[in-house]
């Protein structure tokens, strides 16, 4: 009997062990529910349970373990307008992570980090919308980019915009580097006694970073600026033919001019030289024949025969064979010596 007893004593003690024990790992952190509230210190703030083992008070508190890791979280491309009212297609994501649990844990409804991520959305959309307004497209795409998001990030961070959430942000991140931070005291910082509802600290969430990935510019707006810049490349094109067409026809008179006047002036020159070889030839010939008259005699009838005699000739010739042309063929014996 006293055997079961204390079998039974050892049971209920792994038991309440089992349901007291938890262990929360690393990068994650843990917040102790009793009877569905967040349980908390003397001084109001949340405990804060950091990774490793730990102990709660079986079936009336309850562990909530969250990721205290830095998320990052891609945002679908969106619509923007800007100062010129100029359509941008916007391609961004963020990183982010909790800084409160407690006001996490009831903003998103138990912790869900979907939800999270759809209230983080909604209001970086609203915040980044309210900054590209002030902006034209060469100050986001060119200097302005950087400080852009350093805008948003502090914006979001402090419920605040433009220059009054940097001088913000910069005033509470200095008051935070001169605190002693104990977390083994779990003293948290906080920005301020009354959070801005319209800041993320109000749903317990710190913006580590904001980027943007890619800036496009509508389809519609895109298919007219190619347009457009088709139209001045032909127009362009035009201009370089025209102009080709230009040049080749005035290298082509050129040329031209120059070929005419090259074959003028050979042709001159051809004249020139048959013209002083013809004189020569026919000095020679004058020579020749004034030295012995009955050779040039000779000469020219023997000419006549050539051309009268030709194979291809068809003409008809009716002489008498007493005429005197034929002198040399009816007797030969008469022709006359030629001298050496």
């Amino acid at each position: 009997m006293i055997r079961n007893f204390f079998s039974f004593v050892i049971c209920i003690i792994v038991v309440v062990l089992f349901f007291s024990l938890f262990t929360i790992e690393e990068g994650h952190k843990g917040i102790i529910l009793r009877f569905g509230k967040v349980l908390r210190d003397m001084d109001n703030n949340p405990l804060i349970y950091n990774p490793g083992l730990h102990i709660k008070i079986p079936f009336i508190e309850t562990i909530k373990i969250l990721d205290s890791r830095i998320q990052t979280m891609d945002n679908q491309a969106d619509r923007f307008v800007t100062m010129e009212k100029k359509d941008l297609i916007i391609d961004s994501y963020i990183k982010w992570r909790i800084s409160d649990l407690s006001r996490y844990y009831l903003a998103t409804g138990g912790g869900d980090i979907s939800q999270a991520e759809v209230l983080i959305k909604r209001k970086f959309s609203d915040r980044l919308r309210s900054e590209l307004g002030r902006l034209n497209v060469q100050g986001i795409v060119t200097d302005s980019r950087n400080r852009l998001m350093t805008d948003v990030r502090a914006s979001l961070n402090n419920g605040t915009s433009g220059e009054e959430a940097l001088i913000s942000y910069s005033k509470n991140i200095k008051n935070f580097n001169s605190e002693k931070y104990d977390i083994s005291e779990q003293k948290r910082y906080r920005i301020s006694d009354s959070v801005n509802p319209n800041s993320m600290a109000a749903l317990g969430i710190e913006i580590v970073d904001v980027r943007i990935k890619q800036i496009n510019l509508p389809t519609e707006v895109s298919d007219a600026i190619y347009q457009r810049m088709r139209a001045e490349r032909e127009a362009v094109a035009r201009r370089h033919r025209s102009q080709g067409r230009e040049e080749a026809e005035k290298l082509r008179a050129t040329a031209d001019y120059e070929v005419t006047r090259t074959l003028a002036e050979a042709k001159r020159q051809s004249l020139i030289v048959r013209g002083e070889a013809d004189a020569e030839t026919a000095k020679l010939y004058a020579t020749t024949f004034n030295e012995d008259p009955s050779f040039y005699s000779l000469i020219r009838t023997l000419r006549a025969y050539e051309n009268s005699f030709k194979k291809n000739n068809n003409d008809l010739m009716v002489l008498s064979t007493e005429t005197d042309f034929l002198r040399f063929m009816q007797s030969p014996q008469i022709l006359p010596s030629i001298n050496n």
